[in-house]
């Protein structure tokens, strides 16, 4: 609801020649022109899975707020991904559950150049520093989300991805990042049942995620009754 109240930004999809790293440079302080999220700023990421055509129609880079040529101090951040799925491409929870971590660990496999991610999974921050010689070198979200597409179109089970970057002031980052933490919440349930852990459901500490999304509770008493 947010996003839909923003001016969004549609940048151009396509191949990018921008270097790629094959992992995660250093930038020093001494060479960054800013932090995306750094400090005490918002600095969230998160994915969003659905099978939903009317969501995710075609691949897509949104963004709201400056470029990364335009930013001249550090900033408030979030990268979002909305990732469609191919219609049952998974026959089995554990394959769901396999794939949905399998599209989580692509955040670890794109290193634009000059573009650090400084991923921490124990705060839930993903704050980002852009080196000065990157920003000179024409370095925009343009070449960043098209990496991020790249690595995430070469998963089989992915059949397009809409991804947001957003770098204004006056957005509600807390709101974005509650749902971030419902999306792993909801992963968490998938691996917990996958465990064939015999839960009582009445003390279950993972009973509220269940109850809230269609479909998982379901899950989980057929595969008791197996």
């Amino acid at each position: 609801q947010q996003l839909n109240q923003l001016p969004v930004s549609h940048l151009e999809v396509g191949a990018t020649s921008w270097k790629q790293e094959a992992s995660s440079g250093m930038i020093f302080k001494s060479d960054m022109a800013y932090e995306l999220g750094g400090g005490s700023l918002p600095a969230v990421a998160g994915q969003l899975v659905t099978e939903d055509s009317d969501l995710v129609a075609d691949n897509e880079i949104c963004l709201c707020g400056p470029d990364l040529n335009q930013i001249p101090a550090d900033t408030p951040y979030a990268r979002i991904a909305l990732i469609r799925l191919k219609p049952d491409y998974y026959k089995e929870e554990a394959q769901l559950y396999q794939g949905l971590r399998q599209i989580e660990y692509v955040r670890y496999h794109v290193h634009p150049y000059g573009y650090m991610n400084r991923i921490s999974t124990t705060q839930h921050r993903e704050p980002v520093r852009v080196s000065r010689e990157a920003i000179t070198q024409g370095l925009t979200f343009t070449e960043v989300g098209n990496s991020y597409l790249s690595q995430y179109l070469a998963l089989p089970q992915v059949a397009a991805v809409k991804i947001i970057f957003l770098t204004v002031r006056d957005v509600n980052y807390e709101e974005m990042l509650e749902l971030q933490l419902k999306a792993e919440q909801i992963t968490g349930a998938l691996d917990h049942m996958l465990k064939e852990f015999k839960m009582d459901c009445k003390t279950c500490q993972l009973k509220s995620v269940c109850d809230e999304v269609e479909g998982l509770r379901e899950m989980h008493f057929g595969k008791q009754t197996e």
